[in-house]
């Protein structure tokens, strides 16, 4: 499998971490709350077919956190500036969770770069009779049981021992989840209205035992944004790429190979 490189890069001001592996067709790669300490075996599957670029995003991890980062459309913004300086052309972007709502919000802005989305488990979205489950009053167990449909794996996430450093980080991680969506809960009232601006191939990914955000909100969000593709992933909650991640890397390459010129 292809090593990742590390290396740090400042944009506009704000230095970031950065892994980067693979070649042929770039594909950017938003995680979600628990950040991107390490390159997990689901990038590495990816970058076998892609060269696959996974930022660290502005107050999470080893990145900086700059005093302009206020909302998740703060970050979309950031990564647009971000494509621009590396000189990102016809991009498969990819988020997961909070990374999926941030690719959401950079694609209502602009997808001239972008020639796929796929959204998994997105947040973003408000549907007043599906609430979805409040990750801020679950304890840290809870949080992890929570995200995971098989418990085995549960308990294997549970039983790995944070170093103080690491521990640090996690903190710091909850902290900017909490900056960018504690109120509103997990979502932006004006991002829906939007949603038909995404002009590009999308695909919105789920697990279909989801607990923090159901899986009706997978359709609701194909509703929105045009001729948009669904896929569910069954016997698998809110973490897909890690719970599933064999089919999650069949299921994300094949919709982005079969958009090649």
């Amino acid at each position: 499998m292809p090593a990742a490189t590390k290396q740090t890069i400042e944009v506009r001001g704000c230095k970031i971490g950065l892994m980067r592996a693979g070649a042929g067709e770039p594909m950017l790669y938003f995680h979600g709350a628990a950040g991107a300490p390490a390159w997990a075996p689901f990038m590495a599957k990816l970058s076998e077919r892609f060269d696959l670029i996974v930022p660290e995003h502005p107050g999470f991890g080893g990145s900086d956190t700059p005093g302009w980062l206020d909302t998740v459309g703060d970050l979309a913004f950031f990564y647009l500036d971000f494509i621009k300086q590396l000189g990102l052309k016809s991009v498969h972007l990819v988020g997961t969770s909070l990374g999926g709502w941030t690719a959401l919000e950079l694609a209502v802005r602009s997808t001239h770069d972008l020639r796929t989305l796929t959204a998994v488990c997105p947040s973003g979205i408000n549907l007043p009779d599906v609430p979805p489950g409040d990750i801020f009053l679950w304890s840290p167990e809870q949080r992890v049981r929570n995200l995971v449909k098989d418990q085995a794996l549960a308990d294997r996430m549970l039983a790995v021992q944070p170093s103080e450093a690491e521990a640090d980080v996690t903190m710091k991680n909850h902290y900017a989840l909490a900056r960018l969506a504690w109120q509103p809960r997990l979502h932006n009232p004006q991002l829906e209205k939007w949603l038909h601006r995404v002009d590009v191939p999308a695909h919105i990914v789920w697990g279909r035992d989801d607990r923090l955000l159901p899986v009706a909100y997978a359709q609701a969000f194909a509703e929105r944004i045009p001729k948009a593709r669904v896929t569910i992933v069954p016997d698998c909650g809110h973490l897909p790429h890690m719970e599933r991640t064999g089919e999650f890397v069949r299921i994300v390459s094949a919709f982005c190979q079969e958009r090649r010129p």
